[in-house]
């Protein structure tokens, strides 16, 4: 029986085909996973207060193995994305960095909070996984 991990891909909706790619990597290396994710089709941030929603995050991330991270220049200035590694990091939760590909530059802020930093391909990303969740 294959170990189901349990991950929250992090990740801006203005992005979401990068989320996609990441999923199907993930899928494509044979990782059984449960996605703690915010999916798109049911997103948190639109009702409520920032409050509500840093503790519906907490609330995601709190029963994570790790926590995915696309460390694309867009992280920087991501309040949300700030929010869920001092979430990540206060559980003590393990954060994996994908560099997005082709980058010539990659979120400073990520890469600084990450465990690990990986390249925008599936064997690292799934290697990645196994060894800190």
């Amino acid at each position: 029986m294959s170990k189901t991990y349990r991950l929250f891909i992090s990740h801006s909706w203005a992005y979401g085909n990068a989320y996609d790619k990441v999923v199907k990597m993930i899928k494509d290396q044979g990782i059984e996973f449960y996605d703690h994710s915010v999916p798109q089709n049911d997103p948190i941030h639109t009702n409520g207060t920032e409050k509500e929603l840093r503790a519906a995050i907490d609330a995601k991330l709190k029963n994570t193995s790790c926590v995915l991270i696309m460390a694309g220049m867009y992280s920087t200035y991501s309040k949300w994305i700030n929010e869920e590694i001092d979430i990540a990091i206060a559980y003590g939760k393990p954060i994996i960095a994908i560099e997005p590909w082709a980058a010539k530059k990659a979120s400073k802020v990520v890469k600084d909070n990450a465990d690990i930093i990986v390249k925008w391909q599936a064997k690292s990303i799934a290697d990645a996984i196994k060894e800190l969740a």
